[in-house]
């Protein structure tokens, strides 16, 4: 291929599926004192790692700076070790669940969301905390 044709079309990122019809804006007040305003962009298949999943996206503003983009990876991995344990998978629904919670407690735990803060990583540990938050 041509370098200024590869260029030009060969970094395109995938796709988002599940790409909400109308957007709406939801407020969460975290802990550290900041108010965060989020849109859900909706979520692509990724890889981190070597490790194959999810990756949600979220648009985000607070009230001290401006819209950023915030990635939520739900790998593969951390879910089997809990759905292994528990002898049923989790359905998509319970995914994204599990994903806004990590949301929430990134937003409640980190005041700066720039360079390697603008992506959240779903572990195997939080995995079972958020089922047992939700009672799954």
């Amino acid at each position: 291929m041509i370098p200024w044709l590869r260029n030009l079309f060969g970094n395109r990122p995938v796709p988002l599926k599940g790409v909400p019809k109308v957007r709406r804006e939801k407020t969460y007040s975290a802990d550290t004192g900041y108010v965060y305003q989020y849109f859900y962009q909706g979520y692509r298949e990724a890889s981190r790692g070597g490790d194959h999943g999810h990756e949600y996206l979220f648009s985000v503003g607070s009230s001290r700076a401006s819209r950023f983009d915030l990635r939520v990876f739900l790998s593969r991995r951390a879910l089997e070790s809990w759905e292994t344990a528990n002898g049923r998978e989790l359905v998509p629904t319970e995914h994204y669940a599990l994903v806004k919670l990590s949301l929430f407690r990134a937003f409640d735990e980190r005041q700066d969301f720039s360079g390697e803060n603008s992506q959240v990583v779903v572990t195997p540990e939080q995995v079972a905390e958020h089922v047992n938050t939700l009672d799954l």
